[in-house]
């Protein structure tokens, strides 16, 4: 299987999947649970676990940094006003790429054209600067990179947003909210990765840079 380089796994990972540490399974039922019970840490605790995935699939849609960000506020409206129904948690992160993805549809259909990105600088994280020159040298890394991911098409880059999820959403609920076969989402991240590492590679970044 096609396996991408450690610092260029991290830097994929950190740009299209933000989220917070292990809260899984119980975890994340009772967020659910005490979120639709108008519970204001466990609503916080949803926020914090999976903003960077919607904000990632906004993104990669090629929404700019305003639309995304009213992309997100919207999605997170359209799970206030379902939580009550939400029966099975698990799925949430696959509930929520999907509402993102049509959110961006909307939004496309209302510009009546594709919406540029407005920008190809990296997302910001909150990781101590270096010295100078060598942020200097990983700002424009970084961009180079995550031109490179912009470069995929949409479909793909939600389908390695959900891959990059921490945990994993399941094959099943990638199958279904991308309506792929099950047993072609193994070879296409295969061939995903390998075209993604090409771009890298022809951007002339290596693993020493």
């Amino acid at each position: 299987m096609a396996r991408l380089w450690g610092w260029e796994s991290r830097f994929v990972a950190s740009r299209l999947v933000r989220v917070a540490p292990h809260h899984v399974g119980a975890q994340l039922s009772a967020w659910v649970q005490g979120a639709s019970q108008g519970d204001q840490a466990s609503w916080d605790a949803l926020v914090e676990r999976f903003s960077g995935l919607i904000w990632s699939v906004a993104r990669g849609f090629g929404m700019n940094r305003a639309d995304a960000a009213e992309i997100s506020q919207t999605t997170w409206l359209r799970l206030a006003e379902h939580l009550h129904h939400i029966e099975q948690p698990e799925r949430l992160a696959a509930w929520l790429v999907t509402t993102t993805r049509r959110e961006c549809l909307r939004q496309r259909r209302l510009h009546g054209r594709h919406i540029p990105l407005d920008d190809t600088r990296p997302e910001p994280t909150t990781t101590t600067l270096p010295a100078i020159d060598t942020h200097l040298l990983t700002q424009e890394r970084d961009a180079t990179l995550w031109r490179c991911i912009q470069a995929l098409p949409e479909r793909s880059r939600t389908l390695l947003t959900m891959l990059l999820t921490d945990p994993p959403i399941p094959y099943t609920q990638i199958a279904a909210t991308l309506e792929m076969p099950i047993g072609s989402i193994g070879p296409t991240r295969s061939r995903l990765l390998a075209t993604l590492r090409h771009h890298i590679e022809a951007a002339g970044i290596t693993a020493a840079d």
